[in-house]
């Protein structure tokens, strides 16, 4: 774990505002990379005259800015040395900052811009075949996405997984990457329109978001009526900071409540409205398909219908001539 060598203030908004003193800036370069070469992606297909959503672009850039933000300010001084500030860099990077990348479609855009020759075919060939692997289709299968997730809260601190880990030299960032690299694995089969290995139903979405939530929820609960402190990475936070590591990670459990409940309430939101969205679509090309050629399972169950009337009143007509 990296060592804050200054001293630090109490904690407030200009603190964590502030440029981090101890952040080895590995994952604030990444993303600012990550941003310039999307950035010019999206060039080139203006360029070209091809179409290419601000939005989706304005999406992804504005997740960088956000790793950026996180892991680069003041924020990550204190999430050392703090729970609910440690707490709050990982939700960020699991709940917020994937939905904002995926919705991006990094993937399409490379599919579109890379040219179809040369080195760009070498790389397009590299990407599809890793993104059509059996490993890439096990990382994305909802089992494990969701055991994974309950790994990164219930296993890593009831599991006493995360002091080991802070304790290594690169034990901080590598939970950071490790926590984007989660959020983005169990985002990517919900909301990206990429062509993926794994292709859920709007329930399977739906199911997988609720589960998060409640998940979550408890989670967040236990944290804030825990008696005792779940960690001791976070038991003895500077005495210039004045504050009481139990309350602390009260205010650590409230924001697993909160904060990490928001972003996966309006993901479940977008869901089920492409869901009925969906659903509205098809139930009117299948009425324009019907109105065209008919519809055939319509058409046959009438005449099953009619071959009945016509064996019943062929049935009901007097049988013989006079006796």
């Amino acid at each position: 774990m990296m060592l804050v060598t200054t001293p630090l203030a109490p904690p407030g908004l200009d603190e964590f505002l502030g440029l981090s003193t101890t952040s080895s800036f590995a994952l604030p370069i990444a993303a600012l990379t990550a941003s310039v070469v999307y950035i010019i992606g999206a060039i080139s297909m203006w360029v070209r005259g091809r179409r290419w959503s601000v939005a989706r672009t304005v999406s992804f850039v504005l997740g960088c800015a956000v790793i950026a933000a996180t892991t680069g300010s003041g924020l990550e001084d204190y999430s050392q040395v703090m729970l609910s500030v440690f707490m709050f860099e990982q939700l960020t990077l699991m709940m917020l900052v994937p939905p904002l990348l995926v919705l991006g479609s990094p993937g399409r855009l490379l599919l579109r811009s890379l040219p179809h020759r040369g080195a760009g075919k070498v790389v397009l060939v590299s990407f599809l075949s890793v993104l059509r692997s059996r490993p890439a289709r096990w990382a994305m299968h909802p089992v494990l996405s969701v055991a994974v997730f309950l790994l990164l809260f219930y296993g890593l601190y009831l599991g006493e997984l995360v002091d080991p880990i802070l304790a290594l030299p690169a034990g901080h960032v590598s939970l950071e990457v490790g926590f984007l690299v989660a959020g983005i694995v169990f985002t990517l089969p919900i909301l990206s329109d990429d062509p993926l290995p794994i292709r859920m139903s709007y329930p399977a979405r739906a199911l997988d978001l609720a589960a998060e939530v409640a998940l979550h929820a408890f989670f967040g609960v236990f944290l804030m009526v825990s008696p005792t402190l779940v960690t001791d990475a976070f038991a003895s936070p500077p005495p210039s900071l004045g504050i009481d590591p139990l309350v602390d990670q009260g205010v650590a459990g409230g924001l697993a409540w909160s904060y990490g409940e928001g972003p996966t309430v309006l993901i479940l939101l977008y869901i089920l409205h492409r869901w009925f969205r969906d659903d509205t679509d098809k139930a009117a090309a299948a009425d324009a398909r019907a109105d065209r050629h008919g519809d055939v399972d319509l058409d046959a169950y009438n005449e099953y219908l009619a071959r009945l009337r016509s064996r019943g009143g062929s049935d009901s007509r007097p049988a013989g001539g006079p006796g």
